[in-house]
C-alpha cells in the first residue's frame, strides 16, 4: 500500500459521517468499504466488544491490508509469531486466567520493560493488567490472533500445569522420607494445608527434574520474577516458574523437607532429603540455601546414584586412554589424582576404578564429602566436621585397618595432602581429586600446599584431567560447513582439517538443543621417570610442560577435537568446554 492510499478518503457519502472510531479509520484509510464499516460498527455495539475486534473476526476484511494499516496508525510494530521459538518465553509472574481473559502474551523480555503480543491495540485492558501485575512498562507488538492464541495456551498451560492443574496420579509412589513429612501425614486431617499447590508444584518440581535428567534445580527469587533452572547435561536450561510473590513459600517447603530452619533467612544453610520414587528406586537430594537481595536462593543437587552406569568403558575413553587407566588402577601402590572443575565427572571415575577393584581380596575404603554413591563391598564414611570427622582423621584411622586401597573424596589441605602421600608410598593405592584446570596444575597445587617435591615425584604415579561434553543427538545432528582457518584456529592439525566431517546440533523431540547425554574427554598424564625426577627437583610447570609435549601427552581440546571427528559432538560445545 503507497502512501496514497492512507490518505483520508474525500469520495465517501456524507451518510458515514456518524461513524467514529476504529470504523472511521479503516474506512479512510479503504481498509473496509462504508457499509462494511457501518455493519462492523453495529456489530461491536450489539456484542460490546470493539469495532477492531469486530473487524477480526469478520471474514470480508482482508486481514494482511489490516494489519499493515493498524501497525501505521497505532504506531506499533507487526510481527510474525510463527518465527518465534516458544522454548525461549519469558516468565514474568501473570497469572494464566489474566493471560486468557484479555488475550495477551509476553513474547520477549528486554532490561525492565515488556513486549507483549496483542492482536487488539486499541483494547487497553490487556497491557494494563500485565503491567499491574509486574509493575514493569509494556510495549505492545501486533500480532495475528489465531497465532496469539496458541502462544497464550502455551504460557496460560505451562502456568497452570506448573501450579493450580497437577495430576494426583503423578504422586501415587512418591514419598518424602523425612521426619517432617511423617509427623505432617499424621496430623494430615488437621493440617488443610499438606496438599496446597505449593506442596503439589515443589513435588512436580523434583519429578520433572528427575525425568529430564536434571542434576541440579536452581530457584531463583528477583524483584518481581521468580526463576527455576534445571542443570540438564551441564547447561542451565528455565522452566514455567509460579509468580514471584510465591518465591518465599516454595522455598519455606524446601527448608521444610530438607529439615532446615525456615525462620533463619539470614544465614546460609545446608541440608539433605531422599525420595522414594518407588519400592526400589530412592533419590538423594543435597540443597543449599543462600540469601540473596530479595530471597533466598536455594541449589538443589539430584543424586540418582541408581542410575549411575559404573563401568569404565562408558565414560568416554579412547581405547589407549582405557589402556593407560586401567594399568594404573591396578598397581599396588601409588597415587592417582582425578582433576578438574566441580560437576566435571572426577567422583564417578573414581567409583568406576572402585567398582573394577572392588573384590572379596582387597580391603578398599572410602572417605567423601558426602558419599554419592553406595557400593557394597566398599567402607565408605561421610565427613562430619561437628563430630571433628575430617579428611586427615578418617585417613589415620584407615591406615590403622589394614587397606589395600583407599579413596578420598578431595584434597583440601597439606595435611590430608601428607597422610595420603606417605599412605601411597606405605604399600597403598590411593586415589584422590583436585580442584585444578589441568593434569600439570596438580603439580603445583599439592607443591603450593606444602607437600614436598620428593614426596610428589615419588608418590603420584598417574594424574587425569577431566571435563564433560553434550553429545550430539543422533537422531537430528546434521554436517555444517566449517572454514579451514577456523578448524586450525580451534587446534585441528592440517592432516585432520583434510579428513574432517564436523556436525552441528539442530533439536528435536528427542533432544535439548540438538543434545542428548554427555561423555568424557580426558587428559591422561601418566608420571614417567624423567618427569618424575624433574618434579623431585623441582623444576617449573613450563619445563614440565615441555616434557609433556615431548612424551606426546594430549591436553583436553586436542582429546575433544578426536570426538568432534568422530562426531560425538559439535566444535561449538568442546570450544565451550576447554576455552582457556
Amino acid at each position: 500500500m503507497n502512501d496514497s492510499t492512507l490518505q483520508r478518503s474525500t469520495s465517501e457519502p456524507r451518510q458515514d459521517r456518524n461513524l467514529v472510531g476504529v470504523g472511521r479509520l479503516l474506512l479512510d484509510h479503504k481498509v473496509v468499504s462504508r457499509h462494511t464499516a457501518e455493519r462492523l460498527d453495529k456489530i461491536a455495539r450489539e456484542k460490546q466488544i470493539t469495532a477492531y475486534r469486530a473487524a477480526l473476526l469478520d471474514n470480508e476484511v482482508d486481514k494482511e491490508e489490516l494489519f499493515k494499516v493498524t501497525s501505521r496508525i497505532y504506531g506499533i510494530p507487526f510481527f510474525d509469531l510463527s518465527a518465534l521459538d516458544r522454548k525461549y518465553l519469558p516468565e514474568v509472574g501473570v497469572p494464566a486466567d489474566v493471560l486468557r481473559k484479555h488475550g495477551v502474551a509476553p513474547i520477549y523480555e528486554r532490561g525492565s520493560k515488556i513486549f507483549l503480543a496483542v492482536s487488539d491495540p486499541t483494547d487497553t485492558s490487556g497491557p494494563d493488567a500485565v503491567r499491574f501485575h509486574t509493575n514493569l512498562p509494556v510495549e505492545p507488538v501486533l500480532v495475528e490472533p489465531e497465532k496469539l492464541a496458541k502462544v497464550i495456551e502455551d504460557l496460560a498451560s505451562a502456568v497452570d500445569t506448573t501450579l493450580l492443574t497437577l495430576d494426583d496420579e503423578s504422586f501415587d509412589n512418591l514419598e518424602i522420607t523425612t521426619e517432617e513429612d511423617l509427623l505432617a501425614r499424621e496430623d494430615r486431617e488437621f493440617d488443610g494445608e499438606i496438599d496446597t499447590p505449593i506442596v503439589r508444584f515443589v513435588n512436580k518440581m523434583f519429578l520433572d527434574a528427575i525425568n529430564q535428567g536434571a542434576s541440579d534445580i536452581h530457584i531463583e527469587p528477583y524483584e518481581h520474577k521468580l526463576r527455576i533452572r534445571y542443570r540438564i547435561d551441564g547447561v542451565l536450561h528455565e522452566i514455567p516458574a509460579p509468580p514471584a510473590q510465591m518465591s518465599s513459600q516454595i522455598v519455606s517447603r524446601v527448608k521444610i523437607l530438607s529439615r532446615l530452619d525456615i525462620a533463619e533467612k539470614r544465614v546460609p544453610q545446608d541440608g539433605r532429603m531422599k525420595l522414594r520414587l518407588s519400592k526400589t528406586s530412592e533419590i538423594d537430594f543435597r540443597i543449599s540455601t543462600i540469601p540473596a537481595l530479595f530471597g533466598e536462593k536455594v541449589v538443589i543437587r539430584i543424586l540418582d546414584t541408581g542410575g549411575i552406569a559404573l563401568d569404565l568403558e562408558a565414560l568416554g575413553f579412547e581405547p589407549d586412554q582405557l589402556e593407560v587407566y586401567r594399568k594404573a588402577i591396578q598397581r599396588p601402590y601409588g597415587m592417582i589424582l582425578v582433576t578438574g572443575p566441580t560437576g566435571s565427572g572426577k567422583s564417578i571415575s573414581l567409583y568406576s576404578a572402585l567398582n573394577v577393584l572392588n573384590s572379596v581380596d582387597r580391603n578398599i575404603s572410602s572417605v567423601e564429602d558426602p558419599v554419592e554413591v553406595y557400593l557394597t563391598g566398599i567402607n565408605q564414611v561421610n565427613i562430619n566436621e561437628k563430630a571433628n570427622v575430617n579428611f586427615a582423621t578418617v585417613l589415620r584411622a584407615f591406615l590403622r585397618q589394614d587397606p589395600d586401597v583407599i579413596m578420598v573424596g578431595e584434597i583440601r589441605d597439606l595435611e590430608t595432602a601428607d597422610i595420603a602421600v606417605k599412605a601411597s608410598q606405605t604399600g597403598h593405592l590411593v586415589l584422590s581429586t583436585l580442584h585444578t584446570n589441568d593434569a600439570l596444575g596438580s603439580i603445583t597445587r599439592l607443591l603450593n600446599m606444602g607437600v614436598e617435591p620428593f614426596n610428589v615425584g615419588s608418590s603420584v604415579h598417574l594424574i587425569m584431567a577431566q571435563r564433560l561434553i553434550r553429545k550430539l543427538c543422533s537422531a537430528c545432528k546434521r554436517p555444517i560447513e566449517v572454514p579451514e582457518p577456523a578448524l586450525l584456529s580451534a587446534g585441528f592439525s592440517r592432516e585432520q582439517v583434510r579428513e574432517a566431517e564436523i556436525f552441528g546440533p539442530v533439536g528435536c523431540d528427542s533432544c535439548t538443543d540438538g543434545y542428548k547425554g554427555r561423555t568424557g574427554i580426558f587428559q591422561m598424564l601418566p608420571i614417567s621417570e624423567e618427569m618424575s625426577l624433574k618434579i623431585m627437583s623441582g623444576a617449573h610447570q613450563d619445563e614440565l610442560e615441555r616434557i609433556a609435549q615431548r612424551e606426546k601427552i594430549k591436553n583436553l581440546r586436542q582429546a575433544g577435537i578426536i570426538k568432534v571427528l568422530k562426531g560425538v559432538t559439535s566444535l561449538a560445545e568442546v570450544e565451550r568446554v576447554t576455552n582457556v
